[in-house]
């Protein structure tokens, strides 16, 4: 290869994960570029939960004022049955002693925070649109990244010391990685999504999670404040159902209440409606539960991947979009330390490979909402009449702090780093 070098790193894919690792490079004098397949970046998705260790990182971007503009800092999650009954409430964020908070917020917003700093701080032809990458290519020296236009013509391909493949579950350079790896792993379980403007339920800051499978389940919790003159907030809700499964394994695909409606039907709670809810609810979205087993590697001499690309997770846990947030600050750590050097690729991989490997597995068998799990086999999915003498706040306890110190987010954790 005889193209000129143009840039440190060149990014495939302008997600969470893409953006945030350009405004790390460029707080740390990497150059980078960010190149992403639509031709236009549009807010898609519906609410996530970003968590203190990855607030931390993105506090570290001076992006905190930011995010407290677009989301809500989270006070307190809650846990239920499917009869409303109160089960375990965990603090959450500064509220839970972290020094940083926990945000609920828009994907969308989250997004456009990112986007609004790559584009201030590194300028508009940092990010190119339109540009779907097919494959890289290496020598000793530089990775060329091959694109092509929304019409299949070939665009100019890019040249630079490192590839990142941050393009998703879907991703190009994954798939030349582990050519026969096949379809992402479905977990039996299919997700609606929604958000609506609805009143504030309990603290006016809380993420609820109530019922278990297989009666269904529901997660709630609030994204925006304020949102019209009646007080409301963006309310985003999460249903989970066993279902086989679908044909084809599409994401943001509209879908009909009806089509998961009928379980949650008498579900009036005092705090919540939750028939109202999602009756009130214009455009839902499906999402079939996918991820894919956790890899030996992801780099490649000067190529690697991040986020979703590199480790998809059931996104049970909160975890996916913080993840990734923290790949792109180890993976800058390295560079600063080794140059941007393959030998910095695999100083990153060795770091986060196990570590995310170990959320993806938790996240399938014992994420927070276990909790909801526990509950139901200990009670028949039948009511109870004292929580304690189904399951001890010890044992509540421990599921909840096994998770945080799996996904590194336990309060001693972030407090000694």
């Amino acid at each position: 290869m005889t193209a000129e070098i143009t840039t440190d790193v060149t990014i495939v894919g302008g997600g969470i994960g893409g953006l945030t690792l350009a405004l790390f490079l460029h707080q740390n004098n990497i150059s980078c570029r960010v190149y992403e397949a639509v031709p236009q970046i549009k807010a898609i998705g519906a609410g996530i939960n970003l968590l203190p260790h990855a607030v931390k990182e993105l506090d570290s971007l001076g992006l905190l004022e930011g995010l407290d503009r677009v989301g809500i800092r989270t006070k307190d999650a809650s846990y239920f049955n499917q009869y409303g009954q109160h089960i375990y409430t965990e603090a959450a964020g500064i509220d839970a002693g972290y020094h940083w908070p926990q945000f609920s917020i828009h994907r969308g917003d989250l997004h456009e925070v990112l986007l609004d700093a790559v584009i201030e701080r590194l300028g508009p032809e940092s990010v190119v649109t339109g540009y779907r990458c097919t494959g890289i290519e290496q020598d000793d020296d530089t990775v060329t990244a091959n694109f092509v236009d929304g019409d299949g013509n070939a665009l100019p391909p890019v040249t630079s010391r490192i590839t990142v493949g941050a393009d998703g579950i879907k991703s190009v350079i994954r798939k030349q990685f582990y050519p026969d790896e096949g379809e992402p792993r479905y977990s039996g379980y299919t997700i609606w999504r929604g958000v609506l403007p609805y009143k504030p339920f309990l603290s006016g800051a809380n993420t609820i999670r109530a019922g278990w499978m297989p009666v269904g389940k529901i997660m709630v919790y609030p994204i925006r404040n304020n949102i019209d003159d009646e007080g409301n907030q963006l309310m985003n809700w999460v249903v989970t159902q066993e279902r086989p499964r679908p044909k084809v394994l599409d994401w943001n695909k509209p879908a009909k209440i009806e089509d998961f409606f009928e379980p949650f039907r008498n579900w009036h709670f005092d705090w919540l409606d939750v028939p109202d809810m999602l009756q009130k609810t214009e455009r839902p979205l499906i999402f079939p539960m996918v991820d894919r087993d956790p890899l030996p590697t992801w780099t490649f001499g000067r190529a690697t991947l991040l986020g979703d690309a590199a480790h998809p997770m059931y996104p049970r846990g909160s975890n996916g979009a913080g993840q990734s947030i923290i790949d792109a600050r180890v993976m800058t750590q390295r560079f600063c330390e080794m140059g941007v050097t393959p030998e910095a690729l695999q100083a990153y991989d060795v770091e986060r490979v196990k570590k995310t490997g170990e959320v993806v597995l938790m996240n399938r068998k014992n994420p927070p909402d276990a909790i909801l799990r526990e509950v139901y086999e200990r009670t028949g999915g039948k009511r109870f009449e004292n929580i304690d003498d189904v399951i001890s706040k010890d044992e509540l306890d421990e599921i909840v702090n096994r998770y945080r110190r799996v996904a590194g987010f336990h309060q001693q954790q972030l407090a000694a780093e």
